[in-house]
């Protein structure tokens, strides 16, 4: 393409609508009206989230939801291109995309999936203006590693994991074997058979959950997972259940999808199942390591959840987001293992691998998977195939067992160093890549201001929360910062509590 193709992206910040869904409207409309054109390669996200001013989360978003409904594809290495589309101008309706509001939500990376987790970084008095398309091909996609507050900060927003030790070698051989199979003539909306088998003995293995590929579908992570089971057994107007505070994500998921939310308390071990609504369909839930708090539910109280749940006739969604991580504590079971039927495990390696990888797994009964993988084809709904097999061959030769093991020993390292420095100020800390510490409501604000004066960035308890803030505080992460960082990031924290 040659020279730039100037887009006109407006973004209305009084709008009702969030910037996400505005930009990849306008996105969407830009290539089915033949401004953009097959082939043509968008503007990294860092780029694009810069020249707009808004938070790099805004354009990730609308990237996904567009991977999702097929309008984009990734080229390894390259970038973001416009798929092939079908003639310009012609009705999205001959090229077989979802219709509007119906797609599926794909894995929507804020917080804790992988991006930056932070509230929008609008930029002062930014107004409208054309954006610049770069011709394709011009210069590599930038992976995204630093804060959008700029270079030279310290990051504790929660939601990324340290990606810089990965085995390069091995992840180049994944994906020359991947390259040397030939595509699949035909999509499978389970996922590729090899992978779920390799996927039902990893989680037999980490997580104890003795399943076989007959219960595996294979999702682009979590909140993909979520989508698609949200389609098939949520009714427009029925109630789902989300922790209070909770992950904001699930909620804008069981919106879209029409149905109504029911923000479900937690205290520092997790949900409470006294007192939850007898009329749920379903219930979100992140036992393992509760989202944002970081507490575990209790073998006693799962117990309870899972009958509250066989007698209401709720199904519970359990995210195993970050559950391979733990720290001088004993596993506990999974809700699945406690009760296949009346549970779905939903799991990803944006934690375990890195947060681009895309690839997760939804896992259930067979008769409840059948139905999913109908909606799913229903959708034309599907996870590439070259990454599927990739992750086959890593799991296959046991290189991401070896990553594991040295994540494991890594975050172990980065969690003593917090611990040590913050002291018994923080809870959540036996397990997953993030700590709690509560703090007076009114401490909160000028915390974390000072703290990004001092090149801190902190994300705060009140953004995960869907109502009144009943646990306030900040939200610390520790898995994409270096060991030096995080110690003096703590430091600084430390010094701010203390007064100074």
């Amino acid at each position: 393409m040659p020279g730039h193709v100037e887009l006109p992206l407006v973004l209305d910040r009084a709008a009702s609508t969030p910037l996400a869904v505005q930009l990849g409207d306008q996105l969407r409309a830009s290539m089915r009206g033949g401004t953009l054109r097959s082939g043509e390669r968008l503007p990294s996200s860092r780029a694009l989230a810069a020249l707009l001013g808004v938070s790099r989360t805004v354009v990730t978003e609308a990237f996904q939801q567009l991977y999702a409904e097929g309008w984009l594809e990734g080229r390894h290495g390259s970038g973001t291109y416009v798929a092939g589309l079908t003639e310009p101008g012609e009705s999205s309706g001959t090229r077989g995309a979802p219709a509007a509001g119906r797609g599926a939500a794909g894995d929507i990376p804020a917080g804790r999936d992988g991006a930056a987790a932070g509230p929008e970084l609008d930029a002062p008095g930014a107004g409208p203006r054309p954006i610049a398309m770069p011709a394709a091909g011009r210069g590599p996609d930038v992976v995204y590693t630093a804060a959008p507050g700029g270079e030279g900060f310290i990051d504790l927003r929660p939601g990324r994991p340290w990606v810089r030790d990965y085995d390069r070698a091995a992840w180049r051989r994944a994906w020359r074997r991947a390259g040397d199979r030939p595509p699949a003539d035909v999509i499978d909306p389970y996922g590729h058979p090899r992978l779920r088998e390799l996927l039902a003995d990893h989680l037999r293995r980490v997580r104890g959950v003795a399943v076989g590929p007959e219960n595996v579908l294979v999702t682009r992570g979590t909140g993909h997972g979520l989508d698609l089971l949200v389609t098939t057994l949520l009714r427009p107007g029925e109630r789902a259940g989300v922790e209070e505070p909770g992950y904001g994500k699930a909620r804008t998921i069981i919106e879209a999808r029409g149905g109504r939310v029911v923000p479900c308390p937690v205290d520092e071990q997790g949900v409470l199942p006294a007192g939850l609504p007898g009329d749920l369909r379903l219930l979100y839930t992140t036992p393992a390591h509760q989202y944002p708090l970081g507490g575990r539910l209790p073998i006693p109280r799962r117990e309870r959840l899972l009958a509250w749940a066989r007698r209401s006739g709720a199904m519970v969604v359990e995210d195993d987001y970050d559950a391979e991580f733990r720290y001088d504590v004993a596993p506990l079971p999974a809700l699945y293992g406690l009760d296949p039927e009346r549970v779905v495990l939903l799991g990803t390696l944006s934690k375990s691998l890195a947060p681009d990888i895309g690839i997760g797994w939804l896992v259930a009964t067979p008769a409840l998977l059948a139905r999913i993988a109908q909606v799913r084809h229903a959708l034309t709904d599907r996870t590439s195939g070259p990454v599927q097999e990739a992750v086959s061959v890593l799991l296959e030769r046991g290189d991401l067992d070896r990553h594991l093991r040295r994540a494991r020993l890594s975050y172990a390292r980065r969690r003593a160093a917090v611990v040590d420095i913050l002291g018994g100020l923080v809870t959540g800390d036996s397990a997953g890549l993030h700590v709690f510490l509560p703090l007076p409501a009114e401490r909160v604000g000028p915390l974390v201001a000072a703290a990004a004066e001092r090149g801190v960035l902190l994300d705060t308890a009140d953004r995960h929360h869907h109502g009144p803030v009943r646990h306030p505080g900040l939200v610390i992460g520790y898995g994409s910062v270096s060991q030096a960082e995080l110690r003096k990031g703590c430091a600084i924290v430390a010094g701010l509590l203390a007064g100074g």
